[in-house]
């Protein structure tokens, strides 16, 4: 502590009249890249700055309160080029979960409550962390080279921000778009009605005037890649609601087969301020694409990872690992089957190529379309190749070539080819062709999933009957499992309809639990749930218990793209032959 700044360093190093101050990121480091940290044009590259930034704060409060001892300054980096050489880097050291005892949460004392497994660093194997000296960039910020807030130099707004913040008063900040739409300081709608407070409602109010009703009305940080410079106009005028904007603001463009990015963004607006909430679709546009698929037609989902750890030997930081994929498949008849799933979390097994195989043989029988929903899976497709070449897989060229059949080169790909069933990509045909009101500008598969189910006519009426009734097929749920238990005139959303997991646990056995994971309804919580199961000192019941709810959680991925597509069967007039 320092005239009121306080810093909290994560690694401090003293020896004699120097200290070393370091700051750990779970990022990655490329010491090959000369302008990894400042660009061609002599500036921070915009990824850094606040990590930069608060290491120059760091050292500024640390020489401030010690002008007698000198000062260095480094990044903590784990090193892409950099390989394993052990299994089970991330759970050498642990620190357990925090119980709630009888008076409230206990305390973790580091020093005792760690779990080792190591009686020495040289058992860590190789070094994959670098500490990346970064002083002389420092020393530029501090010396004011570096602006980063409005022409304020560095010590100058120090001291405004500090005194903004012990004197309580609301600052004033001007409204950005950019920050403004990621704020994190934005309570939902649920969470208002609830009572809590929303620092974004409040800026909102001060700055531009708005009413409590305004804080649930669309408004321009919902527009979907809204990003031009209209943006900055439309603040300065205080026309932050959708109800406010007029074409000239947009400026659409019509394009002759499909919507144009421009020409979705003035459809949103004009459907919000009118309260609209009717599906917008180009249904003879669509028909003309469903109708060049092949069936039987197959939608695939994946659950990957990427690590700072990795955790098995001869693997990269923040390489990706492909650990589970769902597969359904929709036949001509309409009927629709889980056909094939695939889901290894052993630890210290590298998992990617077992994946591969698994995903040929799943689809390697006909030559039906294959659907993906995103860019994602092309990408980890891409990844498994690379990965492929390094390695002394026999296999390795037949299932090189079996990938080259379905994935798409990426941009940054040196070698380009061309697959005779690349994977369709769900989204692009909703950016498209379709829109939806109800997704409030978001093309998420999980923002678009309940908007479908509340404007279909024909899926709350499906998907209200048993899997058993629909002749549904499912490796993960009963025949007597209904994925819409419809009423009071609302569809809810199937991902909140998961099983919670551990529910027929006692207290007793919870207690013995080392993920402490309750339920898998993301892919946040997907990724999470595959590094706990990395450990091996985990129990077979809780290994077991969460497989299954990764399991049910991707299997719901590919149904959802499913009823992405039943929802377009019924947009274009062909609902029927699905009954």
């Amino acid at each position: 502590m320092w005239d009121g700044l306080f810093i909290r360093t994560d690694i401090l190093k003293k020896k004699g009249d120097r200290i070393d101050l370091v700051e750990v990121k779970a990022k990655s480091y490329d010491g090959e890249d000369d302008y990894f940290f400042i660009g061609k044009r002599e500036g921070i590259v915009s990824g850094w700055k606040p990590y930069l930034f608060d290491l120059a704060f760091q050292t500024y409060v640390l020489e401030k309160a010690r002008p007698d001892f000198h000062v260095t300054a480094y990044l903590m980096l784990a090193d892409k080029n950099k390989r394993a050489s052990v299994d089970g880097l991330n759970q050498m050291f642990r620190i357990p979960t925090a119980k709630d005892g009888d008076s409230g949460t206990e305390k973790l004392d580091p020093r005792k409550d760690i779990i080792k497994k190591v009686d020495s660093i040289e058992q860590t194997g190789e070094r994959i962390l670098n500490r990346v000296p970064v002083d002389d960039i420092i020393r530029d910020i501090l010396g004011d080279k570096h602006i980063h807030f409005d022409g304020y130099g560095f010590e100058g707004l120090v001291e405004y921000l500090k005194e903004t913040y012990q004197s309580g008063e609301y600052p004033q900040w001007p409204t950005r778009y950019s920050a403004c739409k990621n704020c994190e300081f934005k309570a939902s709608e649920q969470e208002l009605e609830d009572g809590k407070k929303s620092g974004f409602h409040e800026c909102m109010s001060r700055q531009h005037g708005w009413m409590e009703t305004d804080t649930v009305k669309p408004s321009i940080f919902e527009i979907w890649d809204f990003r031009s410079k209209v943006t900055e106009d439309l603040l300065l005028e205080n026309r932050l609601l959708l109800a406010q904007l007029s074409m000239e603001d947009i400026d659409p463009k019509t394009l002759p087969d499909h919507i144009s990015a421009s020409e979705r963004k003035w459809i949103q607006v004009q459907k919000a301020a009118g309260a609209d909430e009717s599906v917008y679709c180009l249904t003879d546009e669509l028909r003309a694409q469903m109708n060049f698929w092949t069936y039987p037609l197959h939608f695939i989902d994946f659950e990957t990872s990427a690590v700072a750890l990795p955790f098995t030997a001869g693997r990269r930081p923040y390489e990706q690992i492909a650990f589970q994929f769902s597969h359904h498949q929709v036949s001509e008849d309409g009927s629709v089957a889980h056909k094939t799933e695939f889901l290894c979390t052993e630890p210290g097994i590298f998992p990617n190529f077992r994946f591969v195989h698994a995903l040929r043989e799943a689809l390697g029988s006909d030559k039906g379309s294959i659907f993906m929903f995103a860019s994602h899976e092309n990408t980890i497709l891409n990844a498994i190749m690379s990965q492929l070449m390094e390695s002394s897989e026999p296999d390795k060229e037949e299932l090189i070539a079996f990938l080259k059949t379905i994935a798409a080169p990426t941009k940054s790909n040196a070698v380009q080819w061309e697959g005779d069933r690349t994977m369709i990509d769900l989204r692009k045909l909703v950016l498209h062709y379709y829109y939806n009101p109800l997704t409030r500008g978001s093309n998420s598969i999980k923002a678009l999933l309940p908007a479908i189910l509340q404007s279909s006519i024909v899926l709350p009426e499906r998907y209200s009957k048993s899997i058993g009734e629909l002749g549904l097929t499912s490796h993960n749920f009963d025949p007597g499992h209904v994925w819409l238990k419809t009423g009071k005139g609302t569809v809810p959303d199937p991902y909140s309809s998961l099983p919670k997991l551990f529910e027929e646990w006692a207290d007793l056995d919870l207690e013995e639990t080392i993920s402490g994971i309750d339920s898998i309804a993301d892919g946040g919580m997907a990724l999470t749930a595959y590094a706990k199961l990395q450990y091996v000192d985990m129990s077979g019941e809780e290994r077991r218990e969460l497989n299954d709810g990764l399991k049910k959680y991707c299997e719901l991925d590919t149904l959802a793209m499913v009823m992405l597509y039943e929802h377009f069967r019924e947009l274009i007039g062909d609902a029927g032959a699905h009954q």
